[in-house]
């Protein structure tokens, strides 16, 4: 999930220190069952965790599970103070679905980001499923390098074809290869794009100002990585399997 591989592992890194430091501390204050004075608290700490490992594991994933609850909230607030409106504005998102629908899902992807591709098929079904009373916001959020940024610099010119923006975004989405500029416009062609106005439109100015625009509006909101999926103002950050979104909408 967005590159958040790195940060799951520096979190982890992080949690141990601080778990170690808590257990110390604890048998510091008597807390722990082993018997302590200095200078032989160390020695008897550490013998302890050696003959408990289970502890140290327990301390660390509870202190993962609080810190991902903590940004969690965290995201969810700034989603509130920015405003639903702005993840549905047509000058940042492919917007469809009915205006009035209970449901909402927004989701920020890279048409490179692995666990966007591991996603598709969840998305597709939920999207099949919920069209006609779900409102949708898919926003390109390249940030795989330039081969991204060029294909959401096609996805958004493909907009301006709008009935075919759905099927050119899932068929590039479901590709397995590097998205590259020569694979964007054989989807585009495979999928019925008029592929010479695609190219006109994509050097029209206002292609990077959208761009620019989502990676703003992914900044107020504290989207950080792809795919992030805002279903009914709840922020799912990473990769999601089928019967996952429903349940998200439903919760």
């Amino acid at each position: 999930m967005n590159d958040g591989w790195k940060y799951a592992v520096a979190g982890a890194l992080a949690g141990a220190a601080l778990s170690i430091a808590i257990i110390f501390a604890s048998a510091a204050a008597g807390i722990l069952p082993v018997q302590l004075s200095t200078p032989s608290r160390d020695a008897a700490v550490k013998g302890y965790l050696t003959a408990h490992p289970e502890i140290l594991i327990e301390m660390t994933d509870k202190l993962q599970e609080q810190q991902a609850a903590e940004e969690t909230r965290a995201r969810e607030n700034a989603v509130a103070k920015t405003g639903m409106a702005a993840f549905f504005d047509p000058k940042v998102a492919f917007v469809t679905g009915p205006k009035d629908a209970k449901t909402t899902l927004v989701e920020f992807f890279d048409y490179n980001c692995p666990y966007c591709r591991a996603s598709i098929p969840a998305v597709k079904k939920f999207y099949e499923a919920h069209k006609n009373d779900a409102r949708f916001a898919f926003i390109e959020f390249p940030i795989k390098g330039e081969n991204s940024t060029e294909a959401a610099k096609a996805a958004i010119a493909a907009r301006r074809q709008p009935e075919k923006y759905l099927a050119f975004h899932f068929a590039l989405m479901n590709e397995h290869e590097l998205v590259t500029p020569e694979l964007v416009f054989a989807v585009a062609k495979k999928t019925g794009l008029d592929v010479a106005k695609l190219k006109a439109d994509m050097n029209d100015p206002a292609i990077n100002a959208e761009i620019e625009a989502a990676h703003e509006l992914a900044r107020k909101a504290g989207v950080d990585g792809t795919p992030t999926f805002i279903i009914n103002g709840k922020v799912r950050p990473g990769a999601v399997e089928e019967g996952m979104l429903e349940k998200l909408a439903k919760g």
